[in-house]
């Protein structure tokens, strides 16, 4: 996952992006960029690290102009090299920057095509550039010196026709104005809002998350459709059409489970009440197992899980506390790059309030379980602090499978419920008992607020990719994502660095 951004405004959009992109800065940690457009001259910053990290106040002065995109990275494959920060730019045709949030499933042969075929060059391993060049090649077929919205449109229609995968993209023509578009499944969010300018004329912005629209004082319009394109031009005339060929909607499940803020609305969804319901509905599943349940408290696992491990408490009739705090200054454990940076990190980023724990059973709540290694250090932490029995409750399903939409969840292999049973993950993790969500019982928990959204990107649970994946697909990510692929790719990038810093 990565946060993307984008603004059409009336006056300087630096400040805006930025603030954006702290407000985005949960979908991604590893790196930042913003490019932005004053006239027909572009100005970028992009490097590794935080938003606050990134920009400094003369990187800012420097980013001049009405329009810009920004995003902020997380690594899919592990990688953090700064050479794959976003925004990514190609000059020809017409000068053209674009962030992109997802995974491309056929990224390899669209790259060989570009070489063969459209002659282009691909300079990073992300596919993001590999995305970008696609729709350059596609918008240049318009041949024309001055272009317009038909035209982008028709582009992007060809960029669906090519590409494989999920992909929410904002692109900026320099000169023209900025194109959001959306996979015809719609697996990665994007929404869009407008606001009246100083000089009271509309400004547009585009966002991974509705949240990023509020905290600039955006009114939310509505999400881009899947296979939907909008452009924004410079004239403030925003233009939309529909792209694909079929579109349905196939929302990624887990930006409900975890990626995304609460206070954001995806698919006309409260993440909120999608998570409040989660609650509810783990609440009944421990009520029909365990009736004559001992549970004297209810502790969430900071932050994700608050939501619904409070309805869930509620509904057990069980009092919740606060039993962990968390400090803020450490990255979200589940997109840090390489299992030896996550485990240092768990006892870094959590501390156990003994007296919430002393003498009780108590049910420990987490959003989700992954690779187990956290649930696991977790489970010790409360029994360090005097727990009793310890119990364990997932809002999501088992994960047994891979991602391969946009999420960097790790080989099968290092899944902790890959080939085990739900009372075998509970031994691996310490618990005394362990209840996972019901698949149907979290479609259902986020398809009761839009009835439109009957299938969804389960695939990290069910194994079902909407898109098709062969296992020659699945062997190459394998390659990628292991950790022992990481550790190395990141021995090498500390010697290419060291190489670098001794010249």
């Amino acid at each position: 996952m990565c946060g993307i951004i984008g603004i059409v405004a009336n006056g300087p959009v630096n400040q805006d992006l930025y603030d954006g992109l702290t407000v985005l800065q949960h979908r991604g940690q590893d790196a930042a960029g913003i490019v932005t457009c004053d006239g027909e001259q572009l100005f970028l910053r992009k490097t590794n690290g935080l938003v606050r990290d990134v920009f400094h106040t003369r990187h800012m002065r420097r980013l001049a102009g009405s329009m810009g995109i920004g995003h902020v990275r997380y690594p899919t494959a592990g990688c953090s090299s700064s050479a794959e920060a976003q925004p990514f730019y190609v000059n020809s045709p017409y000068g053209i920057s674009l962030a992109h949030n997802g995974n491309l499933t056929n990224a390899e042969q669209l790259k060989d095509d570009l070489y063969r075929e459209d002659l282009r060059h691909i300079n990073t391993s992300s596919d993001s550039e590999i995305l970008l060049n696609v729709f350059a090649h596609e918008l240049a077929k318009a041949g024309k010196l001055r272009i317009d919205e038909s035209d982008v449109f028709e582009a992007i229609a060809g960029v669906h026709k090519r590409v494989q995968g999920a992909y929410a993209a904002v692109a900026m023509i320099t000169g023209y104005g900025i194109v959001a578009f959306r996979d015809p499944h719609g697996i990665r969010p994007l929404v869009f809002g407008t606001r009246l300018g100083e000089d009271g004329r509309p400004e547009y912005m585009v966002a991974s998350e509705s949240v990023a629209l509020d905290a600039q004082g955006y009114h939310l319009l509505r999400d881009v459709e899947p296979g939907e394109a909008v452009f924004i031009g410079l004239d403030g005339q925003m233009h939309m059409r529909q792209c694909a060929e079929k579109s349905d909607y196939h929302t990624c499940i887990f930006e409900y489970v975890y990626l995304a803020r609460p206070d954001s609305v995806i698919d006309q969804v409260s993440v909120h009440k999608a998570r409040l319901r989660m609650g509810t509905k783990l609440a009944e599943k421990i009520l029909r197992k365990y009736p004559d349940h001992d549970i004297d408290v209810v502790i969430a696992i900071p932050d994700t899980s608050r939501t619904a491990a409070m309805e869930l408490a509620y509904r057990l009739d069980v009092v919740h506390r606060e039993g962990f705090i968390k400090n803020r200054y450490i990255g979200r454990t589940f997109i840090m790059p390489g299992q030896k940076m996550r485990k240092k990190s768990v006892r870094q980023k959590l501390n156990a309030i003994d007296v919430e724990f002393r003498g009780k059973n108590v049910l420990l709540v987490d959003d989700s379980i992954v690779r187990g290694t956290t649930s696991a250090q977790i489970v010790q932490m409360a029994r360090d602090a005097g727990a009793r029995k310890v119990y364990f409750a997932s809002a999501a399903p088992a994960v047994r499978y891979p991602n391969v939409y946009g999420i960097d969840m790790p080989v099968p292999e290092e899944l902790i419920a890959h080939g085990r049973t739900e009372a075998e993950v509970a031994r691996e993790i310490g618990a005394d008992w362990l209840v996972y969500q019901d698949i149907e019982d979290l479609v259902a928990a986020v398809h009761e607020e839009n009835d439109r959204l009957v299938n969804f990107d389960c695939s990290c649970f069910n194994g079902e990719y909407v898109t098709g994946v062969g296992e020659s697909y699945l062997d190459h990510l394998k390659q990628l994502r292991a950790d022992d692929a990481k550790s190395t790719r990141d021995v090498a990038e500390n010697e290419e660095i060291g190489l670098h810093n001794a010249n």
